[in-house]
């Protein structure tokens, strides 16, 4: 994977992801689909995928100033 495309996969996914942790616009989008029994799980899925997202981040982050320096 190219370099760039991967810094910029990790910085969208932490973007998005972090949107929905930190905003109750998932939980009214929930409500309004009728989906809102669902909400209860979105700790387990939203917190894991925003650390992963942060992790790829700084891993293409790191490897990007290894490799220009």
């Amino acid at each position: 994977m190219n370099k760039n495309k991967l810094v910029t996969a990790g910085i969208i996914g932490t973007v998005i992801v972090a949107l929905c942790c930190f905003t109750p616009l998932l939980v009214m989008l929930f409500g309004i689909v009728g989906l809102s029994a669902l909400t209860g799980y979105l700790d387990y899925v939203l917190l894991p995928a925003l650390i992963f997202f942060i992790g790829l981040t700084i891993y293409a982050v790191s490897r990007h100033k290894k490799r220009s320096s």
